[in-house]
């Protein structure tokens, strides 16, 4: 049976739906992005006859995981994330003038049955245990710097509870690490992951569980430029003609979380290791600024983490100069 298209423009609060039908028309349904919702959807999909069915969505935040775990457990269904790059490109080539979320819902569903994207791989249980514990520390922390920075300009009516919440802090932040590193040290593949990881210079502790919760299966990615894609810290030029020449820029459409991750460990690798520094001097010395540099490594890291995944051998300093 030929697959119906699901087009799915994901927000935080809401899913637009699109789903095209064999004759080319469209179906159009609006339902919230949590778990009710996705019954929501489920019956509608039913309604309207969509047994074998292919889903497009992008991969902007992190809103969109949800939704696809769910609808990649239907039976007769394939799930596709897609860079948002290639949807915005392909609606430039349709010439769509205006956007809204049912339109976009639209395209995508629209560049679902013409292009046919690759299936998504869903996230295996230990990453999914995996990212729900890093992003969890990843809020603890903020929620520390917040309320360290209300400490010092609190008046004493409520400094004592902003202290006795900052200790609570301490010892969750205490015990959500030690649960990261048990869980990957008891799963054989996250724990010799972790290994190839760690053997890169500049990668902290948390920096490569943040990793292995995202990038750890590089079979999703056809290659590192996908990976790097996925993060957003593929290069975005601005040029045309003669005249027009823009500083190239990070895409930063992808995976925000991942690119917080990569900022100080790029700091640290620029300025602390071998090959870091041998990195560096090499682009300051082609006059590259010092913020372009710092995306550079960003997008460096993701690929030297693809490379040793990938390739199951450690980091290998001969072949960064070292």
């Amino acid at each position: 049976m030929h697959p119906l298209q699901l087009g799915i423009d994901v927000a935080k609060a809401k899913l637009d739906c699109a789903l095209r039908l064999t004759s080319g028309k469209f179906r159009h349904k609006v339902v919230d992005n949590t778990p009710a919702g996705f019954k929501a959807l489920d019956d509608w999909l039913v309604k309207e006859g969509a047994t074998a069915l292919h889903v497009c969505m992008e991969a902007t935040g992190t809103y969109w995981e949800a939704v696809a775990e769910h609808l990649a457990e239907r039976p007769a269904a394939t799930v596709s994330v897609i860079n948002p790059a290639q949807i915005k490109a392909f609606g430039a080539s349709q010439m769509v003038r205006t956007k809204t979320d049912k339109v976009d819902a639209k395209l995508i569903a629209q560049f679902c049955a013409e292009r046919t994207p690759e299936p998504w791989q869903a996230p295996t249980p230990a990453e999914k245990t995996l990212r729900a514990l890093v992003l969890r520390l990843d809020a603890l922390q903020t929620m520390r710097i917040q309320e360290s920075n209300r400490l010092e300009v609190a008046r004493e009516s409520v400094a004592e509870g902003i202290a006795k919440h900052l200790t609570w802090l301490d010892d969750e932040i205490a015990r959500l690490s030690k649960a990261i590193r048990d869980h990957i040290d008891n799963d054989p593949t996250l724990r010799d992951k972790h290994r190839l990881l760690d053997s890169i210079p500049g990668l902290g502790e948390r920096t490569t569980a943040v990793l292995l919760a995202f990038l750890a299966e590089p079979a999703r990615f056809g290659n590192a430029r996908q990976a790097v894609a996925f993060a957003g810290l593929d290069p975005r030029q601005h040029e045309s003609g003669s005249s027009v020449r823009g500083k190239p820029r990070l895409s930063k459409v992808g995976h925000s979380f991942l690119r917080k991750a990569l900022y100080m460990p790029a700091m640290v690798a620029l300025y602390r290791t071998d090959w870091g520094k041998l990195f560096r001097e090499r682009l300051a010395a082609r006059g590259k600024p010092p913020m372009l540099i710092i995306g550079a490594m960003m997008r460096k890291l993701v690929q030297v983490s693809y490379g040793v995944l990938k390739s199951g051998q450690t980091f290998q300093p001969e072949l960064h100069g070292v």
